[in-house]
């Protein structure tokens, strides 16, 4: 059972055991540390005012990706979770990601480039739809957030009117 667990992972991060026993890596190290060990994985209240949530897919391959942010009332993040259903490179790609935008803006994480996470990650050129889920699901999340907030907003607003 272990050998099997073994040789899913394998497959899944793109590496072909030998009959020797021997493994021809075909990703970054990169990749491999964020799927082995991904960061911030989870989730948050999706009714929660202070989260942010982004879910989006690519139907093409499968990969889906929920990214949540939960920010404070200056406008900065300070937590993330993620949760995403994928290749490896989709995970270590939603990984980075949610470490990439802990502690920045909301305007400044709108400047993350799925070029940027592609280039940090080595994907290769047919992984590159998975740094950019993780770009789309970013800037989900952040309107997401931006939408509750106009609602809450809105509706203190109402209540104040009514006062």
């Amino acid at each position: 059972m272990m050998m099997l667990r073994q040789t899913s992972r394998k497959a899944c991060l793109g590496l072909r055991a030998s009959p020797l026993g021997l493994g021809r890596r075909l990703y970054h190290e990169n990749v491999i540390d964020h799927f082995e060990n991904p960061r911030n994985v989870g989730s948050f209240n999706r009714n929660d005012p202070n989260v942010g949530t982004g879910l989006v897919g690519a139907p093409s391959c499968g990969d889906l990706m929920s990214l949540q942010i939960k920010v404070d009332d200056s406008g900065q993040i300070i937590d993330t979770r993620f949760k995403t259903f994928g290749c490896g490179s989709a995970i270590a790609s939603s990984s980075v990601a949610s470490e990439w935008i802990k502690g920045k803006t909301l305007e400044e994480v709108l400047t993350i480039k799925n070029a940027e996470i592609a280039k940090h990650l080595s994907l290769p050129p047919v992984k590159l739809h998975c740094s950019m889920l993780a770009e789309d699901a970013i800037k989900s999340a952040v309107r997401d957030y931006k939408e509750k907030q106009a609602k809450a907003n809105a509706a203190a607003a109402g209540e104040t009117l009514k006062a």
